[in-house]
């Protein structure tokens, strides 16, 4: 008799896949928007989080985009070169780097404000309440960090 082995669930089946490809699909219907603005996704979502809180550090603005250093660090210098936002040292702890938006960086906000809405009208359309999904999305990232 032979041994029956184990298989893994198909990919439609897998939770990770679904997440993946949403991810993709938001990714692809904001790129045209961002592009407009002469933004990437990750530097939108900098941006949101400093239109939000002005002048944090990179240690914070890693805890709020759940980012390393090395990973902000870079995308940080190329949105400062693009004159987005600024990068100071801490005169009192020279390893403590504020962030802050530029006037061009404050001004982007106005200009992207109805990106958030023409993204939440698009998904919106399936009858799903995004509100919720987002919350459950938001729990279950909570729980894959805990569990890491």
């Amino acid at each position: 008799m032979k041994a029956m082995t184990k298989r893994a669930h198909p990919l439609e089946q897998q939770l990770c896949f679904a997440l993946y490809s949403a991810n993709n699909a938001m990714g692809r219907l904001y790129r045209p928007m961002l592009h407009d603005l002469g933004l990437t996704y990750p530097q939108y979502l900098v941006l949101l989080a400093l239109w939000e809180k002005d002048a944090q550090t990179v240690g914070d603005l890693g805890k709020v985009l759940f980012l390393e250093s090395n990973t902000l660090t870079p995308l940080l210098k190329r949105m400062e070169t693009a004159n987005l936002l600024r990068r100071e040292r801490s005169l009192e702890d020279e390893r403590s780097v504020t962030v802050s938006l530029t006037e061009t960086g404050r001004a982007l906000e106005e200009k992207a404000h109805d990106i958030g809405i023409c993204i939440s009208n698009v998904a919106s359309q399936s009858g799903v309440d995004i509100g919720s999904l987002r919350d459950q999305i938001t729990a279950l990232a909570d729980r894959l960090r805990a569990g890491v």
